[in-house]
């Protein structure tokens, strides 16, 4: 993957996590700015989702640990655990929301 190709795919998913917070009818408030993307949840908790371009990796900090993923066979994979991103980005939330959330691409 070149530089053009990761940015087009790191950017997708950062607006699709936008889109996907929208969607998912919980109050958690999202902001982006440059390649990073701040969750707050009710209870103040963060999730922050940022580029590491110069790796070609997505970083996510939760309130409990950090995660990098890279992108292969057209999904965004945790480096550490192997788990797709959508699926450890639900887990996440549902535990620093105190709730059930379920987040999916469109």
């Amino acid at each position: 993957m070149n530089d053009s190709q990761y940015n087009l795919a790191a950017d997708d998913i950062l607006l699709a996590v936008e889109e996907a917070i929208e969607d998912c009818g919980c109050d958690i408030d999202y902001e982006g700015v440059g390649g990073l993307l701040t969750l707050t949840f009710k209870n103040t908790s963060k999730i922050i989702i940022n580029k590491q371009a110069p790796l070609h990796e997505i970083w996510v900090a939760t309130k409990f640990n950090g995660h990098h993923f890279h992108f292969e066979n057209e999904q965004w994979i945790d480096k550490r655990g192997g788990g797709e991103l959508w699926q450890f980005l639900s887990a996440a939330a549902s535990k620093q929301a105190e709730e059930t959330i379920v987040l999916s691409a469109q």
